[in-house]
């Protein structure tokens, strides 16, 4: 049966806060910072509706419900660990093939994946940026899957973004990707700069029309939630459009105008400087990045090892992403 589960780091983040009874001691433990913690166990109660801690001034006890949880998920995480730890004697290899959406690859994945090879050195791994991985966009063919010729040595996955619906396929949740503006740091200088959420009217806004593909952020979206009256020319869209994201993240970038960006695919422009958020203004999406296995490959160990270290990366993202 296709896997509904919660993002595996929000597991994680449960069995070390549950076993420690401490958001600090489980954070020093996974190596991420208590707010990571506490995002990771909110992220699960809400998934399950139930509250698994009951907060104290000074600690931490499980709920009713938590206790119940606890040793199924333990039991859970030290079965995964033992998959992973077989998948590591036996050293992944042949061709594993990630089909990716262009600018998650460009500006996510493809930065991440040096610690990958030096993981996997005897892995073929082929990355192939495609359209047909975000929901709204139909593939050429039947598929992602069937998009692509594989050969029976070959491992395939796809990390897809969308609403995570994909039956006969193993699916996890790796983060959310609401949607802020960004800009230039050049663009809150001068004449017209950027200072209020009110000065965005005078600024020239980037459109991005592969969005519309499938009901993506809207600027008139972003107004409302600034509690701005748009400009007047915001209806006919008078901003320049681009067939693509990537070339709208450059057109930022350059100090073009102002565009509305996904979180974690701005997040290390952002950690550099070389983008800006000038506002805390988060334009909700239903949309997230979904690893998406068929079942009948997901055991092998070229997936396990692939698996295993990009939930790790998911993690580390997580707090940067809704």
């Amino acid at each position: 049966m296709p896997y509904r589960l919660p993002p595996l780091s929000s597991l994680r983040a449960f069995e070390a806060a549950a076993r420690h009874l401490s958001f600090k001691n489980a954070a020093q433990e996974l190596s991420v910072t208590p707010t990571a913690i506490s995002h990771q166990i909110k992220t699960l109660e809400d998934y399950l509706n139930q509250e698994l801690f009951v907060r104290l001034t000074r600690s931490l006890e499980l709920t009713p419900q938590g206790e119940a949880m606890l040793p199924k998920v333990r039991e859970g995480l030290e079965c995964f660990a033992a998959a992973v730890e077989s998948a590591a004697a036996h050293p992944a290899q042949g061709r594993l093939i990630v089909m990716v959406p262009p600018s998650f690859a460009t500006r996510w994945l493809v930065p991440r994946l040096r610690s990958f090879a030096l993981a996997a050195p005897n892995l073929r791994l082929q990355v192939i940026r495609d359209l047909s991985a975000i929901d709204g966009f139909p593939p050429e063919r039947g598929g992602p899957f069937e998009s692509v010729d594989l050969r029976e040595e070959d491992s395939m996955v796809v990390i897809r973004f969308g609403h995570g619906d994909y039956p006969g396929y193993q699916v996890e949740r790796m983060f959310g990707s609401d949607y802020i503006a960004v800009c230039s740091p050049k663009l809150l200088q001068g004449e017209h700069a950027l200072r209020t959420p009110q000065d965005m009217r005078q600024q020239v806004l980037l459109y991005d029309d592969t969005a519309s593909e499938w009901a993506g952020p809207s600027w008139d979206e972003w107004f409302r939630l600034a509690g701005v009256e748009p400009p007047e020319n915001l209806a006919v869209q008078a901003g320049p459009h681009f067939s693509d994201s990537g070339m709208v993240y450059v057109a930022a970038l350059d100090g073009l105008g102002v565009a509305l960006a996904s979180k974690p695919l701005v997040a290390t422009a952002l950690s550099q400087g070389r983008l800006v958020a000038p506002f805390d203004i988060s334009v909700a999406q239903t949309f997230a990045y979904y690893l998406v296995t068929p079942k009948a490959t997901a055991n092998r160990t070229a997936v396990l090892a692939f698996r295993q270290w990009l939930l790790q990366q998911a993690m580390a993202e997580e707090p940067h992403s809704t």
